[in-house]
């Protein structure tokens, strides 16, 4: 029964896929594996149902043309039968005369053309009869796409497939019969897994590639001389499209207190009929399956929707047909046919795989963050029912973690939130290179004044002691010289400040115990009594190689400040802790902090917010000098912002273990 070739029927326009795992939602079969963002379709696994074309709104899901085939066939023989399906009333709406659509389709260049529908009249006598004489429940096999589904998927099923040809292929059966085995046959239909289903068919239209003919070889209403279906005439068979057809054709009902057949369509309802058939929960009813809900939605229509209006169709076709039907011709043909051999037998194409165990499941569901059930949410964006047919999915190398909707959004917020982070550490890195430039330029200039200085101001101290020396006591000059000298030694200090600054003097390192050594520079400043001291210290080891005396000067020197900046009272914080390679000091207070226009000057020379007189500008590029000499580093963080609660300084200093 199966065509020589499954390969390709459905496949992906690479680049057109937009990964919205609509395809994978839609596939019962589960034949679509995500590779790279592209959704490939997996041949061996694919049953030809079309949905992932039906739905695909990019066109990335494109089926196997075969209308050049079809047509090379034309032209090499005389006698090609298309043998229309009978959904053709709800595709070919705007033709409201069957007569018109026949001579249209004959001059593309059929030799005749034959209603499906007539297979599907002798095909319900052989459904009748089984029904009606079995005791063995059964699964009508009139649906390709079923039954590729149950050989590849439930091949322990195959037995209870019915052994009835479809109705395409039983009228393949009966031309050839009536026209002679040359007569070469192409179906047309609304139906993809048609092209696959039988080697008896020569080739297989849709009703699409059929319109796109008709296009091509600009054939419209006003070409048609209206003629009428080539013989055998159908009857009741061309009611087969529609939902529960084959029950109307044979005179059944599915219903719950009369029937013995249970109706399932669509693929969700026919993959849980099929598994509670198999589980042997439905007892002894038959089923009558079909992929799609109805032929008249197969993938194969041009118009994908408008299912109740396409079932009008059928049903004011079929109700003219039989209130035209010539009944004794019809009992005649159908007789005259009933010898012929409409069994069918079916292959087993197991692709089944071995199931993956809980422990490969856990630890995929773990990877995407479900390390709970409540986790579990199910939602289907990845287009698996739920998290667990997922997780073996992706063990299966069908799917990717990337697909799961919830764990993609998370790993996003993570990746914003650490953008962030790090987008503020590279502002903070790059505010503290364009200080440390900013400071080095300084430190440079400052290091030339003072070296400029030095001279001069040795040469003026040298000189004004050798005067006071030569100078009677009761000189008046005395005084005068005095303040030279003494005003000498104040422009000495600013020019080691200078010096220090600009790191030129040298440290003096020793080993010091530093949890001691910060404890012990509390003591050396001046503490009011509103402001609250409080030291903390979490080193693991105190012990670092450091300048006392000049490293005493930078602790000492901010928490001066401190206190300074807390004229109403607050509390002054020093937090000292370490790892294995450096030191890191803290010092905060709760004052009035440091405004955003002077944060960027607080290291520069003689810079102060200070009154005249009470400050010369060089304690915190003194500091600053202090910590490079040490090879450390120094930054500040300040809030100046009383309405927001927001205020106070911390200063903090990171410094080598060992220089």
């Amino acid at each position: 029964m199966k065509r020589t070739d499954r390969s390709k029927l459905v496949y992906t326009v690479k680049n057109k896929c937009r990964v919205c795992y609509t395809c994978v939602r839609e596939c019962p079969a589960k034949a679509i594996k995500i590779i790279n963002g592209q959704a490939e379709v997996i041949n061996e696994r694919c049953i030809g149902c079309g949905n992932c074309v039906r739905v695909c709104s990019q066109g990335a899901k494109v089926f196997l043309e075969t209308k050049d085939e079809v047509r090379a066939l034309i032209k090499t023989n005389d006698l090609i039968i298309a043998c229309i399906a009978p959904s053709f009333p709800a595709e070919f709406t705007e033709i409201t005369d069957h007569k018109i659509l026949v001579s249209l389709i004959k001059k593309i260049g059929f030799s005749k053309v034959v209603e499906v529908s007539f297979g599907a009249d002798m095909v319900a006598k052989e459904y009748k009869k089984l029904f009606n004489n079995s005791n063995k429940k059964c699964i009508t096999s009139d649906c390709p796409a079923i039954v590729s589904y149950i050989q590849i998927y439930h091949p322990e099923m195959i037995s209870s497939l019915a052994p009835i040809a479809s109705p395409m292929v039983a009228i393949t059966r009966i031309v050839k019969a009536k026209y002679g085995k040359n007569a070469k046959v192409v179906f047309i239909g609304p139906c993809l897994a048609k092209k696959s289903e039988s080697d008896e068919v020569d080739e297989v239209l849709t009703f699409r590639e059929l319109r796109e003919m008709l296009n091509e070889d600009s054939l419209t209403i006003e070409d048609a001389d209206p003629i009428e279906f080539d013989p055998p005439f159908s009857g009741k068979g061309a009611i087969f499209p529609v939902s529960r057809g084959l029950l109307h054709t044979i005179d059944m009902t599915d219903d719950i207190s009369e029937g013995n057949t249970i109706v399932a369509e669509g693929k969700n309802n026919f993959i849980a009929a099929i598994n509670e058939f198999e589980k042997n929960k439905i007892g002894s009813q038959h089923l009558e399956l079909l992929c799609c809900e109805g032929c008249i939605m197969g993938p194969g229509m041009s118009k994908p929707d408008e299912r109740y209006s396409k079932r009008t169709c059928i049903s004011n076709y079929v109700k003219e047909k039989l209130n035209n039907l010539d009944v004794e011709k019809w009992e005649k043909d159908v007789k005259s046919f009933e010898n012929i051999n409409f069994s069918q037998t079916f292959d087993d194409v197991n692709y089944k795989i071995d199931k993956p165990s809980e422990e490969e499941i856990k630890k995929v569901l773990l990877g995407m963050g479900k390390k709970e059930p409540k986790d579990h949410l199910n939602c289907r964006a990845c287009g698996y029912q739920t998290c667990r047919e997922h997780a073996i999915a992706i063990i299966e190398g069908l799917a990717e973690s990337e697909m799961c909707l919830p764990y993609t959004i998370e790993k996003l917020h993570d990746s914003i939130k650490n953008l962030n982070i790090s987008n503020e550490n590279l502002s903070t890195a790059q505010q503290a290179l364009k200080q440390s430039e900013k400071l080095a330029h300084m430190g440079q200039l400052s290091a030339g004044i003072a070296h400029e200085l030095n001279n001069p101001l040795g040469v003026i101290t040298m000189y004004s002691n050798i005067l006071k020396d030569e100078a009677k006591n009761d000189d008046p000059i005395i005084e005068d010289l005095n303040l030279i000298v003494e005003q000498a030694e104040r422009c000495k200090g600013i020019v080691g400040g200078l010096l220090n600054f600009a790191r030129k003097n040298q440290v003096k390192l020793s080993k010091t115990n530093m949890q001691n050594f910060a404890e012990h520079s509390i003591d050396s400043i001046i503490k009011p009594l509103n402001v609250k001291v409080s030291f903390k210290s979490e080193m693991k080891d105190p012990i670092a190689m450091v300048d006392k005396d000049q490293l005493m000067q930078v602790l000492t020197n901010i928490e001066k400040n401190a206190v300074e900046a807390m004229p109403d009272g607050g509390e002054l914080k020093i937090y000292i802790t370490d790892n294995d390679d450096e030191i890191e000091i803290n010092i905060s207070d709760t004052g009035t902090g440091i405004s955003k226009e002077n944060m960027d000057k607080l290291f520069t020379p003689f810079f102060t917010t200070k009154k005249p007189g009470n400050g010369t500008g060089l304690g915190l590029p003194l500091i600053y000098g202090i910590v490079k000499m040490h090879k450390g580093q120094i930054s500040v963080q300040s809030n100046n912002d009383p309405e927001k609660g927001q205020i106070g300084t911390n200063f903090k200093i990171k410094l080598p273990r060992n220089n």
